[in-house]
Parts: C-alpha cells; structure tokens; sequence
C-alpha cells in the first residue's frame, strides 16, 4: 500500500486528505510544519509527498523540497497552494516539484494525480546507491559506515549526514548557509558556531589515521570536500 507524507499546516484539511487516500487505498502521515516534513521525509520512505506551499515555523514549501532535494530525496512532490497565478506553478515545478494543483481542488483530482505520480516513480526508481568513495574513502549509504584507508571511522548521526552531504557535493564550494539548510534543515542563524563545530570534529576523525585533509576551508566562502 502506497505511503504519502501529508505536509498540511491546517489539520481538518490534513484529516480530509487522509481520509481521501485511504478511501483510495493509500496510507498517510503528517507533518504540520517545513521542519517536520523535512525530518519525516528524511527518516521514513514515502512514496509521494502533498507539500502545502504556505506553511509555518519559517520554512515554506519552496525551501522545504529546496531542503530534501539537497540531500538526495526523491520522494515525487505534488504541490498544493492558493496560489493559482502561472508564474506560481512554473515556479513551483522548477523547484522540483512534480505537480501542482491548486485550491480549492477536488479531492478525486487529488487521489488521481497521487496515484499517477506514485505508478510514475515506481518506473522510474534506479538501482540504488550502496557506496559513496571519494579517494581512499569509503561510505556505505546502506549499513551508514565510514572507512578511510580501510579504518572504520565511528560518526554520530549529524557527522555522517554533513560527511555525506559534502561528498556528494565533492569540489563544490557548500557556504554554511547552504549547508546549514540542506544538512541541519533550519534557516542559519549567523550567530552560531554548530556549522564550524561539527567541521573541526569530522576534520579530526577523517584525518585521525594521518591521511591529508579532505575538508578545504574556502575563506570567506565556506567548504569544500577535495580528494586526498
């Protein structure tokens, strides 16, 4: 049965949504907030996303598939808004996202384009990734191990998570405030060191063998993962 994150800040219209997919036989979870629909859909595998654009707690749906698309979620979106105007659903689709439909809609249109979207991906899922290696680096996405030179390296879960963000973006300059939203998924608050902080550790662990340093500091810019 398929699975589908409800990202719905008003919960009678959350409810109504439910109730329509399970009429559809699709199951449902929900988040009310950008935040929670970031830690949902990073945590749990859904196979479609109802992704309100005007949401709550600082994030809208813009910047929140903006978030899961930054750290490899593929999750197909469909957007739902008031905001009808062509510009708003070119912009919408831009971002990512998969659909677009707008209230007030029909909740049969709804189950229909879900449905569409969920057969669709099924399609088109490639074979997943089971290792990311950069040099003598090695992570394994499935077991979330980490070895260099063939030495396990022991990360806490936001080490491994920003590692992996950056190797994926391997040469790429990631500023803090890139890498503040798509690992830690918050806008950044300038005023905190947490970016820098978990840098010096994962430094510390990656280069604890006597290997050479994989994480470039780019001054006034912000980091770069390079082969060592």
């Amino acid at each position: 049965m398929p699975d589908i994150l409800i990202v719905e800040d008003d919960n009678k219209t959350a409810r109504e949504i439910a109730a329509a997919l399970a009429d559809s036989g699709m199951g449902s979870g929900h988040a009310g907030t950008g935040v929670e629909a970031i830690a949902k859909a990073r945590s749990s595998h859904y196979d479609a996303i109802i992704l309100d654009r005007m949401l709550p707690g600082g994030l809208n749906g813009l910047e929140v598939l903006a978030a899961l698309r930054g750290t490899g979620v593929t999750t197909p979106v469909l957007f739902l808004s008031a905001l009808s105007a062509v510009s708003d659903r070119v912009r919408g689709l831009r971002a990512g996202g998969d659909d677009y439909l707008t209230k007030p809609f029909d909740f049969l249109e709804l189950t229909a384009r879900v449905d569409a979207l969920v057969r669709r991906h099924a399609q088109d899922v490639p074979v997943p990734e089971v290792e990311l290696t950069i040099g003598d680096l090695h992570i394994n996405l499935l077991m979330r191990t980490v070895r260099r030179a063939g030495i396990e390296i022991e990360l806490l879960p936001r080490e491994y998570q920003l590692l992996e963000h950056l190797v994926r973006n391997a040469g790429s300059i990631m500023t803090r405030t890139m890498i503040f939203e798509q690992v830690w998924g918050y806008h950044l608050d300038e005023r905190t060191n947490v970016i820098d902080v978990h840098i010096a550790k994962l430094r510390r662990k990656l280069e604890a063998g006597g290997g050479p340093a994989m994480i470039e500091t780019v001054r006034g810019a912000g980091y770069r993962f390079v082969a060592a």
